[in-house]
């Protein structure tokens, strides 16, 4: 009988995993803090979005931060990191519209 041997399994953290952009929508308590406590998510992977919006609705922030140049894996970290955020109330996350954005910038 052969050794048994594993499947190769897939490494989504390697630099050579296919990019795209990616688009978070942010629901979150409006406090003070809640903006910088997102964006050091991406500060701390050594990113800067191409986009971010943000609207105060009475005690909610309704905020949107789209990258560019990022693996669908790692972005759906981040998006799981934000969820834990105590003030974040959902995370939603979408590959980005090519085409919404060249329109936005």
């Amino acid at each position: 009988m052969p050794p048994f041997e594993p499947a190769p399994r897939a490494d989504a953290w390697n630099l050579n995993n296919a990019h795209c952009r990616v688009h978070y929508r942010i629901v979150a308590d409006a406090e003070a803090d809640v903006l910088c406590r997102i964006l050091n998510h991406f500060a701390l992977q050594f990113l800067v979005p191409q986009r971010v919006s943000m609207q105060q609705q009475d005690a909610t922030l309704y905020m949107e931060v789209e990258l560019d140049d990022l693996s669908w894996h790692r972005a759906q970290v981040i998006g799981a990191k934000l969820r834990n955020l105590i003030s974040v109330c959902d995370v939603e996350l979408e590959l980005a519209e090519p085409s919404r954005l060249q329109a936005a910038g």
